[in-house]
């Protein structure tokens, strides 16, 4: 008889009511409140992780290992749902993340597209870069390769060391210690009435590259 089996009476009877069972004894009952707490632990982390998941995605150090060219000549400009961006789109003075199409995946390419007066522009923008006061710049932050995802007023802030640039001016760097602006992406509107690349940044993406 192996340990934990109940007893059997000599006419082959299980006394099974006087012994514990996996369900009843004491030991059963401290693996049920283990249990229970490592599934309350778990909920709480999964809680936790939930919460800080979008913080951590929209402050994601860059890690590229693809080094090719991102965008070339004739590839639209999308949004996160892959959606093309008309002409219409944005408003002077919005803002909104696109990607190449196909594109890569956020930690590749994310892309700030603006829209301004025209007469707004200046410093180091290259004009020739914009078509009907739409700009566009790399997210990647050049000082440390965090996504560049908060504002002040017009300017683009990184959220990892308060490093600021200014979309009007080439997206020169306003405040902060990036060493070199977002390089822009040149663009241009399709005759089907859509944002494209005419080409790849004009620089490269986020630090190094001085």
């Amino acid at each position: 008889m192996s340990v934990g089996d109940p007893k059997s009476d000599s006419d082959g009877t299980c006394d099974c009511a006087s012994e514990p069972t996996l369900y009843s004894d004491a030991r059963a009952e401290l693996r049920r409140r283990d249990f229970a707490k490592f599934l309350a632990s778990v909920g709480g982390l999964t809680a936790v992780a939930s919460l800080t998941a979008p913080l951590a995605s929209t402050t994601q150090v860059f890690e590229r290992s693809y080094e090719g060219p991102v965008y070339s000549d004739g590839v639209y400009l999308v949004d996160e749902a892959g959606e093309r961006i008309s002409e219409n789109r944005l408003a002077s003075g919005d803002q909104l993340t696109v990607f190449p199409e196909p594109r890569p995946g956020i930690e590749d390419a994310p892309t700030l597209l603006v829209r301004f007066e025209e007469s707004s522009y200046g410093g180091d923008i290259d004009m020739g870069f914009t078509v009907d006061g739409y700009a566009a710049f790399s997210k990647v932050c050049t000082h440390a390769g965090c996504m560049v995802s908060d504002t002040e007023g017009q300017l683009f802030v990184c959220p990892c060391h308060f490093g600021k640039f200014d979309p009007t001016g080439g997206a020169a760097v306003a405040d902060g210690p990036p060493g070199r602006p977002l390089p822009q992406l040149p663009i241009t509107l399709t005759s089907d009435g859509y944002l494209a690349a005419t080409g790849d940044f004009e620089g490269p993406i986020g630090p190094g590259g001085e």
